[in-house]
C-alpha cells in the first residue's frame, strides 16, 4: 500500500484534536452516526492545562487506497530529544496556525527542528470563521518565521490552505469553495513524497518511542526503514555501537488504524508500527532481522542533567490529603515512570526512603511530580542539582551546558543580556530577527538556568520566548550568585493567625493565609534579609475591650506570594524541602527542629 508519514505541529488550542477528528471522520473511519469525544491526540490533564504536549501519539486514516499516518509532536524543549526522533519518522509535516493568533512560541520551536531537517512543510491557516480572524496578515507572519528560522526557498516556496477544523473544510484561497477536506487530503498526497525504504533488504527498525503496557509489556513505535517484519518471528535489537542487547521474539505487531492500534500479521519498510516482545531494547536502539550488524544512525538521547530527590513525606501533616506515602509505592511508581520515559533516571540512595531522580530539567521532573501528586502521593523534593562529570584526561570537573535560544522584542534584550551574564551565560549571537524582535544565543551552565524560566516571563512581561537544548560538558564555570533572602521559619504548631501575619509583614512577604495549618519548621514567608529567622505566625492579640475586637477584624493583609510547584522546587536551598501533596504545595526545613538545624549548620561550617 502507498503510504504518506506527517507530523502535526501545533500550538495548544490551534485545532490540532478537531482537525484530526474531522481527519478521521471525514476519510471514513468513523461512522457519520458513532460517537467520537477528542480523544485521538487528545492530551492529559496536564498537558492541557501547561499547553504542552508532552507525549508523542499516532493515528492513521486511509484516503484514495493511501495510508497517511498522522504523528503528533511534543513541543517543549524539555522533551526536545523526543522531538528529533519523531520528526525522523515522518516525511512532511504540517503546521497548523489559528488565524487569529498567528505563530505561538509552541510551534516555533519543533518548525525549527522540522526545518533543520529538510521537511517540506504544508502550512493550514485554522479558525479562518473567527470574526478577529486575519488570514492574510498570519500567513505573512508564518512566512517571516519561516525565513527567521533559516528556512530554505524550497521551504519558503510552502503550500497553504485556510481551514475550519470546526466546520469541517480546507480550501485553496479565502473565496474558494468551503465544502470539506478534500483539499488537505489531496495536499497531504501530492506535497509529502513517499518513505524512502527498501522493501527487500533484510528489516531494520529505529525506535523512536517507548511506553509500558500493563498486558503487552514494553511496546516500541518506529517507522520501519529496511524490508518486513512478521508476528512470530526471531529479531535483535542492536545498540549505536552495533554491540546486540537482546534477542527475542515478536509477540504482537501493532499498526495504527485510525484511533486505534490493532495486531497485524505482518509490516513492510516505510509503515509506522509497534512492536512488543523485547524486554530492554529502549527508544535510539535498532530492531533488526539477525544478520544485521549496521545500526541505523540516531539522534543520541540527551543525557540528564539535573537530579532531585524523592522522599517520603515527614511533616507533622503527612497523610492528611494523600493515600499513597511509604517508599514501596514511591519506589515502585518511579520505576514504572522510568520503564516508559526514557529521559529519567531512577537511584535508590543509602537511605531507602529516598530516591534520586535524574532528568532533562526542571518541566520535565515537575510533569513527573504534578502527575504523582494528582494520583494521590505525597513526597519531599529536594533543591535540584546538576549532574557533574569529570575529565578523563585532565580530572577537571565539568558541567552541563545548554544552549538558550531567546526570541525578545528589542525592548527586553537588556535585561535578558545581563541576567544570563549573571548567571555565567556566555553571548553566542544577537541578530534583529524582524517585528521589532531580537533572537538571543546563549551558552549557559544548566546551574545558572534553574528557576530562571519564571524571572524571565516576568522580566518580558510574558511575551518572550526561550528555548533551552543540551548543548555538551564544559570545565565549571565558578559560583552563581543564588538566592540572596533568608526565609521567615514557623516556630510554633497550629492554625496561622490574621493579626500574626499582620505584624509580621513588615519582616517580609508572606506565602501563606490566615487560617492555614503550620508546624514546626515550615517555612510561612521570605525574610527581607539575608538570614533566616523564626517567628511565631500563632501569636493573636491580647484583647482587652469589645472596640479592640472590632478594630482587630479590620487587619488588612497584602496577599500572599503564591509559588507554583516549580516556583518552589527553584526557591528552596540545599537545607529545605518542598512538600507536595495533592492538594498543597508548603516550603520546610530539612531539619524541622530548630536545635537540630543549629547542629547540623554548626557541624556543616
Amino acid at each position: 500500500m502507498d503510504i504518506r508519514n506527517i507530523a502535526i505541529i501545533a500550538h495548544v488550542d490551534h485545532g490540532k484534536t478537531t482537525l484530526v477528528d474531522c481527519l478521521l471522520r471525514q476519510s471514513g473511519t468513523f461512522r457519520e452516526n458513532e460517537r467520537v469525544a477528542e480523544r485521538v491526540m487528545d492530551s492529559n490533564d496536564l498537558e492541557r492545562e501547561r499547553g504542552i504536549t508532552i507525549l508523542a501519539k499516532c493515528t492513521s486514516v486511509i484516503w484514495k487506497g493511501t495510508r497517511i499516518n498522522i504523528v503528533d509532536t511534543p513541543g517543549h524543549a524539555d522533551f526536545g530529544g523526543e522531538v528529533e526522533r519523531i520528526l525522523s519518522m515522518v516525511d512532511g509535516v504540517v503546521v497548523l496556525v489559528d488565524a487569529a493568533e498567528g505563530p505561538m512560541p509552541q510551534t516555533k520551536f519543533v518548525t525549527s527542528k522540522a526545518l533543520r531537517l529538510g521537511l517540506r512543510p504544508i502550512v493550514v491557516i485554522n479558525k479562518v470563521d473567527r470574526p478577529d480572524a486575519r488570514a492574510h496578515e498570519v500567513h505573512d507572519e508564518v512566512f517571516d518565521l519561516f525565513a527567521a528560522l533559516d528556512a530554505n526557498d524550497e521551504q519558503l516556496d510552502f503550500p497553504t490552505l485556510f481551514a475550519s477544523s470546526k466546520q469541517g473544510w480546507a480550501a485553496t484561497g479565502l473565496e474558494a469553495e468551503r465544502k470539506d477536506m478534500t483539499p488537505l487530503f489531496d495536499l497531504v498526497l501530492r506535497h509529502v513524497p513517499p518513505p524512502e525504504a527498501e522493501p527487500d533488504r533484510p528489516f531494520r527498525m529505529l525506535v523512536t518511542t517507548l511506553e509500558a503496557d500493563n498486558f503487552l509489556g514494553r511496546v516500541l513505535t518506529g517507522r520501519i526503514h529496511d524490508g518486513r517484519i512478521r508476528t512470530n518471528s526471531t529479531i535483535k535489537a542492536i545498540g549505536a555501537d552495533g554491540r546486540t542487547i537482546e534477542q527475542a521474539r515478536v509477540t504482537k505487531l501493532l499498526s495504527f488504524r485510525g484511533i486505534e492500534r490493532i495486531p497485524i500479521e505482518e509490516a513492510e519498510a516505510g509503515d509506522i508500527v509497534a512492536i512488543a516482545g523485547l524486554k530492554t531494547a529502549t527508544v535510539a536502539d535498532t530492531l533488526c532481522e539477525l544478520a544485521v550488524s549496521e545500526p541505523i544512525a540516531a539522534q543520541p538521547i540527551d543525557p540528564p542533567t539535573l537530579a532531585m530527590t524523592f522522599s517520603v513525606n515527614d511533616s507533622p501533616l503527612a497523610g492528611r490529603e494523600g493515600s499513597k506515602l511509604t517508599s514501596r509505592v514511591i519506589r515502585d511508581r518511579l520505576l514504572r515512570e522510568a520503564e516508559g520515559n526514557v529521559a529519567i533516571r531512577i537511584r535508590e540512595t543509602e537511605g531507602k526512603d529516598a530516591f534520586e531522580v535524574a532528568g532533562r530539567g526542571e518541566l520535565q521532573l515537575g510533569v513527573l511530580i504534578e502527575t504523582m501528586r494528582r494520583e494521590g502521593f505525597e513526597l519531599s523534593i529536594s533543591r535540584p542539582r546538576v549532574l557533574f562529570q569529570t575529565d578523563p584526561v585532565s580530572g577537571q570537573q565539568l558541567e552541563p551546558i545548554e544552549e538558550v535560544v531567546i526570541d525578545v522584542d528589542d525592548e527586553f534584550s537588556g535585561v535578558v543580556v545581563e541576567k544570563l551574564s549573571q548567571r555565567k551565560g556566555e553571548l553566542q549571537e544577537l541578530r534583529p530577527s524582524g517585528g521589532n524582535k531580537t533572537r538571543i544565543v546563549f551558552h549557559a551552565p544548566s546551574r545558572g538556568l534553574i528557576g530562571y524560566h519564571g524571572e524571565f516571563l516576568t522580566d518580558t512581561r510574558g511575551t518572550g520566548v526561550m528555548n533551552r537544548l543540551f548543548h555538551g560538558y564544559a570545565p565549571h564555570k565558578g559560583t552563581i550568585p543564588g538566592r540572596r533572602k533568608g526565609v521567615l521559619v514557623s516556630n510554633a504548631t497550629g492554625q496561622a493567625v490574621a493579626y500574626a501575619l499582620w505584624n509580621l509583614e513588615e519582616r517580609g512577604p508572606m506565602f501563606i493565609d490566615p487560617g492555614v495549618d503550620v508546624y514546626v519548621g515550615m517555612i510561612i514567608g521570605e525574610h527581607t534579609r539575608d538570614n533566616d529567622l523564626d517567628v511565631n505566625p500563632l501569636k493573636a492579640k491580647q484583647l482587652t475591650n469589645i472596640r479592640t475586637v472590632m478594630k482587630d477584624e479590620a487587619v488588612r493583609l497584602t496577599p500572599p506570594r503564591r509559588l507554583s510547584l516549580e516556583q518552589a522546587i527553584a526557591y528552596v536551598e540545599d537545607d529545605e524541602l518542598v512538600e507536595v501533596t495533592p492538594k498543597s504545595i508548603r516550603l520546610r526545613k530539612r531539619f524541622l527542629d530548630p536545635n537540630e538545624r543549629k547542629k547540623q549548620a554548626r557541624a556543616a561550617g
